[in-house]
């Protein structure tokens, strides 16, 4: 195989869903030795195309040829075997088993009939190794964070010997330090002929790595031009279909009434004498680098994860959350890091996700469902967040993932909410989608309701943020106001790691 030798050739393809045509005979060529940038809106039928591709989805109509030889029905198996591997964008991880079970999954290692759990736990620290990924390949998955279970799907991916790499959002849970290992493995692949299709929607990334782009919208191929001949405005306008003015809409009120407040919380190792306030009129955001402690300080507020100790005030008025039933009912909502998990039912409908959480407000005393309100509920949610959807009946595991996110935020919405704590809002959502979180984050501003929001990405936390919680190391280590800081400063707050020093008894300081 020759490098810049056509490996993959798509003509055509369509697929439709129920009540949604996801791909409108679409167009796609990957080469050896490049590296793709697969490009759209949420809902453009990006990962559908993949999945056509690594045999997850059989197409409707269209011609697919690979390495020159051409398919009918693909599966997932023979797509492994002709050496397609994808690495999706939602975790497919077995959470029970250790890495090394994942990794080596339906390719297992046996000697006999027994499994031969040594050599795949070798062989899978060999791989971690040449990563340079330090995990132990015999640790429960279930137990590793987002960004280290991603690491594992990568490992899994590549362990296969892939001649075609498709990555769907492959750094969305990454540190800095990991995105930097990913685009060094990448270009390690791409040397030896591989061809890599990159979906990304954190379009400053794709100058490093990417050599040609495709762009698609509602379904349908727009373009392919080198990554070198277009400027990122031109590539956001081609997504979308229009130019976005702004990418960080701010709006400014007029700061109120604490409405809510957190004193002294601790909840193990990574929550420790956190104390904070939000304001009517402002968003507060929380900076820190992964394994900051931000996500676990939102579940101990939101009573997923047991207190120490510390009060939770709302309104000047402690209040008791022990579980997240607690904070429901006193109007305090999370819209989780990982919505797949912990946000959504994904096969149940749009319809029985935003009612699920809300069933006193539609059911009668009798424990009735009123539909008439249900329906409701579940029409003004989609409109007011513009969820792209057939209709409310559509399952969830159907939507794309911008719009997964916002039937999350929209259940909570249903009800007179005080507090909504968004962790990671728009990991793995596109320009457009991003743009109308933060226009909803406004709106509950606006509203008077105390917006706090988890990000990783730091330019969004300056863009929409009002005032900044920098936490390191399970500690909160300064406050700032987003208008009066700079990216340098809040990083300095984010690696103010505690000075640990193990005195004469054992105990760290």
């Amino acid at each position: 195989m020759e490098m810049n030798e056509r490996i993959v050739s798509m003509e055509g393809i369509c697929k439709s869903f129920p009540g949604v045509k996801a791909l409108d005979h679409v167009n796609f060529e990957l080469r050896a030795g490049e590296v793709m940038a697969l490009l759209g809106e949420n809902g453009a039928g990006k990962s559908t195309l993949m999945k056509v591709l690594s045999g997850v989805y059989e197409r409707d109509e269209g011609r697919l040829e690979i390495f020159g030889k051409e398919y009918g029905n693909l599966t997932p198996k023979l797509a492994q075997e002709v050496g397609v591997a994808i690495i999706h964008q939602e975790l497919n991880m077995c959470r029970h088993l250790s890495v090394a079970e994942n990794i080596f999954l339906g390719r297992e290692r046996r000697k006999g009939i027994v499994l031969s759990n040594k050599e795949m736990e070798a062989e899978a620290g060999k791989i971690l190794e040449d990563l340079k990924i330090d995990l132990d390949p015999k640790q429960v998955v279930g137990e590793l964070p987002v960004s280290k279970q991603q690491m594992v799907e990568i490992a899994k991916a590549l362990s296969t010997n892939a001649r075609v790499l498709i990555m769907d959002e492959p750094t969305s849970a990454l540190t800095a330090r990991e995105i930097e290992d990913l685009f060094r493995i990448i270009k390690e692949l791409k040397a030896k002929g591989c061809g890599i299709v990159y979906i990304s929607h954190r379009l400053e990334e794709l100058q490093h790595i990417v050599d040609r782009v495709t762009i698609m919208r509602d379904g349908q191929y727009i373009t392919s031009m080198a990554f070198k001949d277009a400027g990122l405005d031109e590539i956001i306008a081609y997504m979308v279909g229009r130019e976005i003015k702004e990418k960080f809409p701010r709006v400014s009120c007029k700061k109120g009434r604490k409405i809510f407040e957190v004193k002294n919380l601790n909840a193990g190792r990574m929550v420790r004498n956190v104390n904070f306030s939000v304001y009517e009129g402002e968003i507060v955001g929380f900076a820190g680098l992964m394994g900051a402690g931000r996500t676990e300080t939102t579940r101990a507020i939101f009573g997923v994860d047991p207190k120490e100790s510390g009060e939770i005030i709302l309104e000047g008025k402690e209040v008791k959350v022990q579980s997240p039933k607690d904070a429901i009912q006193a109007g305090i909502v999370l819209a989780p890091e990982d919505r797949k998990k912990d946000g959504l039912c994904t096969k149940l409908s749009i319809r029985h996700n935003i009612a699920l959480p809300n069933l006193d407000l539609v059911c009668s005393r009798l424990g009735v469902v009123n539909s008439r309100k249900e329906d409701e509920m579940c029409e003004k949610t989609v409109k007011d967040l513009k969820i792209k959807t057939a209709g409310v009946e559509v399952n969830a595991a159907n939507l794309s993932g911008g719009n997964q996110q916002k039937v999350v935020v929209g259940k909570w919405l249903a009800r007179n909410s005080k507090v909504v704590i968004f962790d990671e809002p728009t990991r793995g959502i596109d320009v457009a989608a991003k743009v109308e979180i933060y226009n909803l984050m406004n709106e509950l501003k606006k509203q008077g309701i105390a917006v706090m929001f988890v990000s990783s990405e730091m330019p969004e936390v300056m863009g929409i943020a009002d005032r900044i919680i920098v936490m390191c190391d399970g500690r909160i280590t300064g406050e700032v106001m987003a208008d009066d800081t700079t990216q340098n400063e809040i990083l300095s707050l984010a690696t103010r790691f505690e000075k640990k020093i193990a005195d004469g008894s054992g105990r760290e300081d």
